[in-house]
């Protein structure tokens, strides 16, 4: 037995002195507790060339290949946070940095690659105990980042009272800044939730010595004074920045400033009346936006004829800052009281995202951005706004409003438009929703709310202005075999579960030769109809099959009640986010155009399935700052 005495700051020189003694000490176990304070040094996490194979824990299925410099990596579509974990125990509080050496290894795409470190009790669900932030490395080559490590904050006990948010006043470091920087226990780098399969590689990450950025001077106020911490107008009281509204006067006098703006700036003068592209080729006016290949590239064509490049913006409308109030009044330095003229947009919202917050039990919201625009504009708001917009959309060179948007100023004919509807039907019991459970495109209600809702829109379906229809938002497809999988998992009432035996009826004799191919036990037809279970290996083919029958079913119907309804305007599908090749090769026969949301910096590792030849419309992406008084750039 080996027995080894000595500080860890004697071990931690030993170790950088001798390569070998430190992997020896790794493989015996040793654990040493190193700070960058006490050790006047940078401190290191992971080093490919010095740092124990066996110490690198590989996670959720990726492929480790250790070389002598760099550590290469290989990782799935499936899995959802494959890459590696180290384990430690690392004071880094006299750290300001985090150094990390990354190389890309696939020729297209930006690799977005995930960095946390742990506390032991992190718990990620209330993102405690965690500090996480995301880096993108470009195709093709190998980067070095440094991300700001968190200082330490006063007032820990404020940053409990926040509820409801995406990333509070406190989150400045990283996505998410709430560790304990002196009792690290984890690092982790990974890809998140990943569209494709990427091969990248990992050379060090260290912690770089150093005083950490003091925290703004708010941060060090005391409950009692950082309370309430959001203004009349809705924005954070504690910082200022170019542009905050101090006052209804400062409202009032940026409009003149915007008309002078709108004025030396009045937007391309080469766009037909719809937007289209006046000076390019002319195609055949059909009075209706249309899609048609011109020498092997997709266009869309404008009710003139014109070529046509939809650029436009979502949610244009007065209802874009809908704030929940739920367990969060001691936010707000005043509301107004029930019954006094600013108290209607306790009511106002937008009429799409109101299931939204309905279905998370959210009761009381404030429509700030409403309420600015009344201040702003007076008692005609509504008029003045929209025909602000329009001015603003045609200033900046846009040519469409996108979904979501206030119908009041698409109806007045200025800029062409996209609409949405989701369908308002029973779901499969089973499914798991990104945002709705899947609706079973089985049940009869399905065609009939459809039809419905579709009749409710007629206006903006035999409307020359409206680019075309968008049906249901972001579906959670799973993976080829999910949708007949959440099947079985629904009740016997389910009427898709009821299909789905009757075709299994068909294919096998008895249930006997199913169970025989399943490798299952059910005792009969209607036991299997009344048992709620996901199947076995041995049914993944049937229900890869019937997944198939069910999109099918899903995207014929829409089209055939869309097209009896609107035969001149374009399906834009359902706006995929996360999907499946499977989904995506269905839906392309049905669609008009395939439409995405994707939230990227690029689209470089962007494709269609093999196969499909469509059109493709990016229904969102964004691009976010923090230099107006946000607390984070929100979503990429």
């Amino acid at each position: 037995m080996l027995s080894i005495i000595a500080k860890s700051s004697q071990i931690f020189a030993l170790k950088e002195k001798y390569p070998l003694l430190r992997k020896l000490l790794f493989g015996l176990g040793i654990a040493t507790v190193v700070s960058c304070s006490a050790q006047n040094t940078n401190i290191v996490l992971f080093d490919a060339s010095t740092t124990p194979h066996s110490s690198v824990i590989n996670q959720d299925k990726s492929e480790l290949n250790f070389k002598e410099d760099r550590l290469e990596i290989k990782t799935g579509a499936k899995p959802s946070a494959p890459g590696i974990r180290i384990n430690g125990n690392w004071d880094l509080s006299g750290c300001s940095e985090l150094l990390i050496e990354l190389s890309n290894l696939n020729t297209k795409g930006s690799l977005p690659v995930t960095i946390t470190l742990k506390n032991k009790d992190a718990d990620e669900s209330k993102r405690v105990g965690l500090y996480l932030d995301r880096v993108y490395v470009p195709a093709g080559e190998t980067r070095s980042f440094r991300l700001k490590l968190p200082p330490t904050i006063p007032h820990p006990e404020i940053r409990s009272r926040f509820t409801g948010m995406r990333m509070t006043p406190y989150d400045q470091w990283g996505l998410i800044s709430d560790v304990d920087l002196s009792a690290i226990t984890s690092l982790q780098v990974y890809v998140n939730k990943p569209r494709f399969e990427w091969n990248w590689a990992i050379t060090k990450v260290e912690a770089i010595k150093g005083k950490a950025e003091e925290v703004p001077a708010w941060m060090n106020l005391t409950e009692d004074k950082f309370f309430p911490f959001i203004d009349d107008y809705g924005q954070f009281i504690h910082k200022d920045w170019p542009g905050k509204t101090y006052s209804d006067e400062d409202l009032v006098k940026a409009i003149e400033e915007e008309k002078a703006d709108l004025a030396a700036h009045p937007g391309p003068d080469d766009r037909g009346r719809f937007g289209g592209w006046k000076n390019g080729p002319r195609l055949k006016a059909t009075g209706s936006f249309r899609v048609e290949k011109i020498n092997g590239t997709w266009w869309m064509v404008d009710p003139e004829g014109y070529l046509f490049w939809s650029h436009g913006v979502v949610r244009v409308t007065p209802s874009s800052g809908i704030t929940p109030l739920d367990n969060r009044l001691d936010y707000f330095a005043s509301l107004p009281e029930k019954g006094t003229p600013m108290a209607e947009f306790y009511e106002t919202h937008d009429l799409l995202l109101k299931p939204y917050y309905e279905a998370r039990n959210i009761k009381a919201t404030y429509d700030f951005s409403a309420a600015n625009i009344s201040r702003k504009y007076g008692a005609d708001w509504r008029n003045r706004y929209a025909d602000m917009a329009h001015e603003r959309l045609k200033s900046w060179g846009l040519n469409t409003i996108a979904n979501s948007s206030d119908k009041n100023i698409c109806f007045l004919d200025r800029t062409p438009y996209t609409d949405r509807i989701e369908i308002k039907s029973p779901a499969i019991e089973g499914s798991n929703g990104m945002w709705w459970k899947f609706r079973d495109p089985f049940h009869p209600e399905f065609r009939a709310n459809l039809r419905k809702q579709l009749k409710e829109n007629e206006r903006s379906l035999s409307d020359p202005w409206c680019l075309g229809y968008f049906v249901d938002n972001e579906i959670n497809w799973g993976t080829e075999t999910s949708l007949a999988e959440w099947t079985l998992l629904s009740p016997a009432t389910q009427v898709a579960k009821q299909e789905m035996i009757k075709w299994l009826q068909k294919k096998y004799p008895s249930i006997e030769d199913l169970n025989s191919t399943w490798k299952s036990s059910y005792t009969s037809w209607k036991d299997m109809l009344t048992t709620m279970k996901k199947p076995t290996e041995g049914g993944h083919q049937d229900c890869a099959e019937f997944s198939a029958i069910i999109t099918e079913e899903y995207f014929r119907i829409i089209r055939e009640e869309f097209k009896k309804v609107a035969p001149n305007k374009l399906y834009m599908g359902c706006r995929f986010a996360r999907s499946n090749d499977h989904a995506l090769i269905i839906g392309a026969r049905y669609c008009d155009v395939i439409s995405y949301n994707i939230y990227s910096h690029n689209l470089d590792d962007f494709r269609l399935p093999e196969g499909i030849d469509k059109p493709v419309m990016i229904g969102e992406f964004h691009f976010g700052a923090t230099d107006r008084g946000l607390f984070h750039p929100s979503l990429i």
